[in-house]
C-alpha cells in the first residue's frame, strides 16, 4: 500500500452470508473509501483473521453460526482493545444495542443502511469516533439513561411476556426446575420457552443467555 493510501481504513468483515459480504465489500471499496483485507464467517475465525491481516476496523454481524457477534466483540475488546468494532446487523432491539455497546462496539447500524452511510461509519470508527444509524440514535439516549434495571420485554421486544419472565429468571441463575416452580409451569413447558428465548436472542447456551441478559442489567440484586 502506498503512503497516500495509508489513511484508507483496512476492514475485516464478519458475516456468514457470502452474497452480503460481497455486496458490503463493493460498497466499502467505492471510490477507495476503504479496503476489505479479510472476511470471516464465524466467531472462531476472527482471532486468526485479525492477527494475520491487522485490520483497522471490524464490521461485525450479530448472528453468527457458532456464537453471537456480541461475544466476538467482547473477546476483541479484551485481546485488541484499540480495535474498533462496527455492528452491522438485522437486529434493532434495545437489548442487542445495549449489549453491543457494553461489549465494546464503537458503532451500530442496521442492515439496509446505504453505501455512503456504511462507508462513513467505517471511517468514523476507524478515526476513533462512534456512530449509530439515525433510527438507532433516536432512542439511544433514553435507553442509556435512568436505572440499569430494565424489563426484559422492553429490552427484547421479540420475546413474549412469558419468555421475558423466563429470561429474567435465567438471568437470576434459576434452573428449569426452579423456573417451573416459580411460574407454576411444567418443566417441559419451561424447556420450550428456554429454546425459544435462545433462538430469539441468537445464543446457543444458557451461559451465553445469562451473559446477554446481565449485560443489559437483568438478574441484578435489587
Amino acid at each position: 500500500m502506498s503512503e497516500q493510501d495509508r489513511s484508507v481504513p483496512r476492514v475485516l468483515i464478519v458475516d456468514d452470508h457470502p452474497l452480503f459480504r460481497a455486496g458490503l465489500k463493493a460498497a466499502l471499496e467505492i471510490a477507495h473509501g476503504a479496503v476489505v483485507v479479510a472476511e470471516a464467517e464465524t466467531v472462531g475465525e476472527v482471532p486468526d483473521a485479525v492477527a494475520q491481516h491487522r485490520p483497522d476496523v471490524v464490521v461485525m454481524d450479530l448472528s453468527l453460526p457458532d456464537a453471537s457477534g456480541i461475544e466476538a466483540t467482547r473477546q476483541l475488546a479484551e485481546l485488541h482493545p484499540g480495535l474498533p468494532v462496527l455492528m452491522l446487523t438485522m437486529s434493532d432491539d434495545d437489548g442487542s444495542l445495549l449489549a453491543a455497546l457494553q461489549a465494546g462496539a464503537r458503532g451500530y447500524l442496521v442492515k439496509g443502511a446505504g453505501a455512503d452511510e456504511v462507508q462513513h461509519a467505517v471511517r468514523t470508527v476507524a478515526a476513533g469516533g462512534a456512530v449509530f444509524g439515525s433510527d438507532i440514535a433516536a432512542h439511544l439516549t433514553e435507553l442509556l439513561s435512568g436505572s440499569r434495571r430494565r424489563d426484559a420485554e422492553m429490552l427484547f421486544p421479540s420475546l413474549t411476556s412469558r419468555e421475558s419472565e423466563v429470561l429474567e429468571l435465567i438471568a437470576r441463575g434459576l434452573d428449569n426446575r426452579h423456573i417451573a416452580r416459580e411460574l407454576v409451569l411444567s418443566e417441559k413447558t419451561v424447556r420450550n420457552h428456554v429454546t425459544h428465548v435462545f433462538e430469539k436472542l441468537q445464543v446457543t447456551s444458557r451461559a451465553e443467555a445469562v451473559a446477554r441478559a446481565r449485560d443489559v442489567g437483568l438478574g441484578d440484586d435489587d
